[in-house]
């Protein structure tokens, strides 16, 4: 029996619509069961957590926690009025915590105090409303605290003292849990006072280390986490060095290094012969770190016929050794100084050779001496003594040599000069008369991108203070003094430490006058104080060494242990006495103008700006910038024309001490001509 055709197309009409039918239900019905319940939701965001605390390798990874806390705010979204709401945004905010308590960045926990805010406010009936003001009175008393907290510098040092170990041992570095060891270190220094004088460089050197071990570990969560923190410093910290540093790090340069070319006629006339600072490659700064070993980044020179200034530069502190090699005429060979520095690689872009050709060295070379280790070969024409230290922060090895004809700034001892025609200047005349002092260096500190000390007020800068007495300063030396003034920087740019003597000893100055401004916690503290070379007699002046030092305390005490050594031909005992006589009159001079003129005294202390200086040398800090009172009057023409007065006349001073008689037609002859 056969079906009529109508029917079968109706059957399978019939059959085509239920297909389609069945189709669209299936579609429908999963949809509708996957959409969870913001109680189901909560019960998965739950699960998600339980798993995340028994994996100890996954609690590392920001994402994860990430993930973790996105389940329970969607709890709160699939129904913001709904009963779960709270529960899920009260979860969220504990996870926030927790993810504080391992990234330290108060941004989790801003984010945490949101969540529990939220629910005080839009929840306040819930059960979590009491949870949540009991969790932010917990977190506000833990800021304030953490705001009174004293830093803790021994765990720096311990810091410090990992991360130098981690980059002595290769061995080290190929396993993760030696740089998280080292980065856990840093995270106490932070977690110790996260707005205390230790905060940026510890976030600073976390997001470094991740950045290191991202080029070990080939992990991109490892980089991410690197700018993570880059990120932080900058925002947190956005007057610090290192936030600067951080900016660079993110935008994928090398962090700032204090060297640069001179930029000014005077530098110029200088470094002559210096070639351009150049940084290593990025190939060789990857397999510095991968191997260890120290960048020897460049080389700088500052010469004159009778002195010499080499500053090798490195990225970081290592081991070095010297030897003077006597004249071989047999195989031709010079007299020859060498420095190698152990655990080392030739920078890719650093000159090989250095042509100085002055009174006393010939050249300076750079060699790969052996697969670890960079020698430095001076050879020499003739020398009296060198010597060689190191500072730190940025690491370098500092080589003077001076000749057989060294000056001595004492009175009466004055290279001849031409003669002339004509009518000579009565300025000139002065000069010549003034005999043991005639040409004075002085020195504003800091500058570029370091700003020194920040002022009370807003937008006040030490960089642009002492350079705006200095300027004051050297036209007065000019026009009072009738001596020659050099300015070591005449405009706002940077100059490192050891650059600032190798100008005052290249330009045989007489003295060497540093102008600064001081700077402390304690807004009360106010004065003047001046200081000249010496070892530290007590906490202070460490501390202000360090600040001006741009180093720690520690480091200080490391230099101390080799001062003694590099002191021998320092002028001391003039030193001393030009620092009295300066301090003593600017104080009376201004006693005599402003009330609260407080006189700190003369001190002493290891700089670096002083080290090496053939001539009386001091560092004088004007006043407390730091201090309300102070700082105003720093920014004050009046006070900073007062304040060059009375150091003008502390120099005067010890001009009639050394040179009664010169100094007596001095004054005639300003008197004279007046």
């Amino acid at each position: 029996m056969t079906m009529p055709k109508n029917n079968i197309q109706r059957c399978l009409l019939l059959v085509s619509c239920m297909l389609l039918v069945s189709m669209m239900v299936q579609q429908w019905l999963p949809a509708r069961a996957w959409a969870l319940t913001p109680k189901e939701q909560y019960y998965r965001a739950e699960k998600a957590y339980s798993d995340l605390k028994k994996n100890v390798r996954h609690q590392k990874y920001r994402d994860k926690w990430l993930n973790c806390i996105d389940k329970f705010e969607k709890v709160t979204r699939l129904k913001p009025n709904g009963p779960w709401a709270a529960a899920g945004l009260y979860k969220s905010g504990l996870l926030y915590l927790e993810l504080y308590k391992r990234s330290y960045l108060s941004s989790d926990r801003g984010k945490a105090m949101d969540a529990f805010e939220r629910i005080v406010n839009r929840y306040p009936k819930s059960r979590y409303a009491p949870k949540s003001r009991s969790q932010l009175k917990e977190l506000k008393q833990k800021q304030k605290k953490t705001a009174q907290k004293a830093p803790a510098p021994s765990h720096l040092a311990r810091a410090h003292k990992a991360y130098k170990q981690l980059m002595d041992s290769p061995r080290k570095q190929k396993y993760r849990d030696q740089w998280e060891k080292c980065i856990d270190r840093f995270k106490v220094v932070y977690r110790a006072n996260t707005r205390g004088p230790h905060a940026a460089e510890s976030m600073y050197m976390i997001g470094y280390l991740y950045k290191g071990l991202s080029g070990v570990s080939r992990r991109a969560d490892d980089k991410k986490l690197a700018m993570d923190y880059f990120r932080r410093v900058k925002h947190d910290f956005s007057g610090s060095p290192f936030a600067r540093k951080a900016a660079a790090e993110l935008r994928g340069q090398p962090a700032p290094h204090p060297k640069k070319a001179p930029d000014d006629p005077l530098a110029d006339v200088i470094a002559k012969n210096q070639p351009p600072a150049s940084a290593p490659s990025k190939i060789t700064e990857d397999i510095a770190l991968r191997t260890g070993l120290v960048t020897v980044k460049g080389l700088r020179f500052w010469s004159n016929p009778n002195y010499t200034r080499i500053v090798i530069d490195a990225d970081r502190e290592t081991n070095f050794s010297h030897r003077l090699l006597k004249k071989d005429p047999s195989i031709k060979k010079p007299q020859r100084l060498y420095i190698d520095l152990t655990k080392s690689r030739l920078g890719k872009n650093i000159p090989k050779f250095i042509p100085i050709n002055d009174e006393l060295l010939s050249d300076a070379r750079a060699g790969q001496y052996t697969p670890a280790s960079v020698r430095i070969v001076v050879d020499i024409k003739s020398f009296k003594h060198y010597k060689i230290f190191s500072l730190k922060n940025p690491f370098r090895i500092v080589l003077d040599v001076w000749g057989q004809e060294t000056r001595t700034q004492t009175a009466g001892q004055k290279a001849p000069t031409r003669p002339s025609t004509g009518k000579v200047p009565a300025g000139a005349i002065a000069r010549q008369l003034a005999l043991g002092v005639s040409r004075i260096v002085i020195d504003p500190g800091h500058g570029g991108k370091d700003y020194g000390a920040p002022g009370y007020l807003k937008g006040v800068h030490e960089k642009h203070i002492v350079l705006q007495i200095a300027k004051r300063l050297a036209r007065k030396v000019e026009s009072d003094l009738k001596c020659d003034a050099v300015l070591t920087r005449s405009t706002d740019r940077f100059l490192t430490l050891e650059e600032r003597t190798a100008i005052a000893n290249t330009q045989n100055a007489d003295l060497f006058v540093s102008i600064h401004t001081n700077a402390v916690r304690d807004k009360r503290a106010y004065g003047i104080e001046t200081y000249f070379l010496n070892l530290a007699t007590d906490d202070d002046a460490i501390r202000v060494a360090a600040r001006e030092n741009a180093t720690s305390t520690k480091n200080i005490s490391d230099l101390e242990s080799i001062l003694s050594d590099l002191m021998q031909n320092a002028k001391i005992n003039e030193s001393s006495r030009l620092a009295a006589m300066v301090q003593n009159e600017t104080c009376l001079h201004l006693k005599k103008k402003f009330s609260h003129i407080r006189n700190k005294g003369v001190k002493q202390a290891p700089f670096y700006v002083l080290l090496g200086a053939q001539m009386p040398a001091l560092l004088v800090e004007t006043s407390f910038i730091s201090n309300p009172r102070e700082c105003k009057r720093l920014t004050s023409a009046k006070y900073q024309e007062a304040l060059c007065d009375g150091i003008i006349k502390g120099i005067r001073n010890y001009i009639r001490e050394i040179s009664p008689k010169a100094s007596f037609r001095q004054q005639s002859s300003v008197d004279a001509n007046g």
